[in-house]
């Protein structure tokens, strides 16, 4: 039974970095650099490492505290609870969101065929294909709120388009997400002095 959580969670996390690349979309910094931060702390406390839970979140949430943290001190701030001046939060949220046929190539047969006067260029029908269906994608957003008020001053959202569910390399799965979270919080500027 133990096994068979592992996977399942296993096989989640890889939807988030199955495909080779995931789409990053950052939120303006200059309301976080105003702030003038240097302080955070968790918002959340850390899940706990013995539940068997099918829900991916558990294997997700001690990386993700581990690389965003390493990233931050990198930057310079200092995780301090008592001298907090932003939180960090995260969320973890699967969603099915429904393709559509380009409009480019609504007039594309699937079945690849020589029309004259006329190049089919196979990949568009390929595409039109792979993009029409409902498509499963995972993703990940990561908040920084300013303490004092509780307000949103920076956010940024990780999505990936789950292409291989049946993969559970958990090396694969770190790699990649400190890779993505790496390229995530570049915007950031240093911590104040």
């Amino acid at each position: 039974m133990r096994n068979t959580a592992v996977l399942a969670c296993t096989i989640l996390l890889m939807a988030l970095v199955a495909c080779s690349s995931v789409q990053i979309d950052h939120s303006p910094v200059d309301q976080f650099a105003a702030g003038n931060y240097r302080y955070y702390k968790w918002r959340t406390q850390p899940l706990p490492k013995a539940t068997r839970s099918y829900d991916a979140v558990y294997a997700l949430d001690p990386i993700m505290r581990r690389e965003v943290d390493a990233l931050l001190q990198g930057k310079g701030y200092v995780l301090d609870e008592q001298r907090a001046q932003f939180t960090v939060d995260y969320m973890f949220v699967s969603e099915i969101l429904q393709g559509a046929r380009s409009d480019l190539a609504d007039n594309i047969s699937h079945i690849p065929r020589i029309t004259p006067n006329r190049q089919v260029n196979q990949a568009s029908v390929d595409n039109a294909i792979a993009l029409s269906g409902a498509r499963e994608t995972d993703n990940l957003v990561l908040q920084f709120n300013d303490q004092e008020s509780n307000r949103a001053v920076w956010s940024v959202t990780m999505t990936s388009i789950v292409e291989n569910t049946n993969s559970n390399n958990m090396t694969r799965i770190d790699d990649d997400l400190t890779a993505y979270l790496e390229r995530a919080l570049q915007p950031l500027p240093p911590a104040s002095q």
